[in-house]
């Protein structure tokens, strides 16, 4: 058997709030989340987003982290989930695209990621109707 432990996360954004009084300046932001720069841009890792309660929502993996986990919030790849729903994004770096691999399947299936659909191990595949199944 395979040992895999999920690294620590080097880097986390929350999603903020507007506080303060409504004549302040609005925050400028991407559904919430106004900490960007601290993800680097040209950096491969593994990226997780969560909701409030804390439940795997998506995980995904990258050469360049920032680029791809922007291009999420603005429109340019296809998700298949209400965006609002993202808490909180949690990255840690990994260089070996290998690595990167394995630790974007086993975090899929480990913490069950509600919205990937390739690399899920953990879901029940029903049969297609009119199948033969043979057992």
């Amino acid at each position: 058997m395979i040992k895999i432990v999920i690294p620590k996360t080097d880097v986390f954004i929350l999603k903020q709030k507007q506080l303060g009084d409504i004549s302040e300046p609005k925050l400028s932001s991407i559904y919430g989340f106004t900490d960007y720069r601290k993800i680097p841009r040209d950096v491969a890792g593994i990226y997780m987003f969560f909701n409030k309660n804390g439940e795997l929502l998506y995980c995904g993996q990258t050469v360049k982290l920032r680029q791809r986990i922007r291009s999420h919030f603005n429109g340019t790849t296809v998700i298949n989930f209400n965006l609002d729903e993202v808490y909180k994004i949690a990255v840690f770096f990994v260089p070996d695209a290998l690595d990167r691999e394995i630790y974007e399947s086993y975090i899929i299936n480990k913490l069950e990621a509600k919205y990937n659909i390739d690399k899920v191990f953990f879901r029940k595949v029903e049969p297609l109707p009119n199948s033969n199944n043979h057992n």
